[in-house]
């Protein structure tokens, strides 16, 4: 009623909250149904993460340029993304399938981000992407920590300036050992 949530929160917090718990829902579900990841999946996805805060652009691909604050890599121009994120969605379906399961979800995560078909919430929607394909191929969902940010941050700059995935497929390989880990000590 004050606008005030648990622990003095904005509403937006709130929001994003239930919001990632609803995608992350969604992504079990679709793992559980053996649905492959198109394009409507990736917009229903964005759609649930940014719904109620800013519903004008949810599931919706960005129509004007953006920057990534911090970064060198400039994503493709708006009038691209159509045709990137088809093109992506046919790499999925057709060719990802030759990588490791791991290799894959670091690989699809990285190049979802490259393009950033969204104007906000494109880190949540790739994280996503990334435990579904981990979830889809028997693995556990990771967490990338706040400690990791920075090496997170470096390794997909890499990645998309250079075209070298090995530091970003190492984050995820040493995120999900990370997770085993955890796993096994509460067995």
């Amino acid at each position: 009623m004050e606008g005030i949530t648990v622990g003095g929160k904005t509403i937006r917090e709130h929001l994003e909250a239930i919001n990632h718990k609803e995608a992350i829902l969604y992504v079990e579900e679709i793992v559980r149904r053996r649905d492959p990841l198109t394009e409507w999946q990736i917009k229903n996805i964005h759609r649930l993460i940014l719904k109620g805060i800013h519903d004008e652009y949810a599931g919706t691909y960005r129509k004007e340029n953006v920057l990534i604050s911090g970064a060198k890599h400039i994503p493709p121009d708006a009038v691209q993304v159509p045709l990137m994120m088809e093109q992506f969605a046919g790499w999925v379906e057709k060719e990802a399938g030759q990588l490791h399961p791991v290799a894959r979800a670091a690989v699809i995560h990285s190049d979802f981000v490259k393009i950033h078909p969204f104007i906000d919430g494109n880190g949540r929607t790739a994280r996503l992407l990334l435990n579904f394909e981990l979830m889809k191929n028997g693995y556990p969902p990771v967490v990338i920590e706040k400690e990791q940010r920075a090496q997170y941050y470096a390794a997909l700059e890499e990645a998309h300036t250079t075209g070298d995935t090995s530091s970003i497929l190492s984050l995820v390989c040493d995120t999900l050992e990370r997770t085993f880990d955890l796993y096994l000590k509460l067995v």
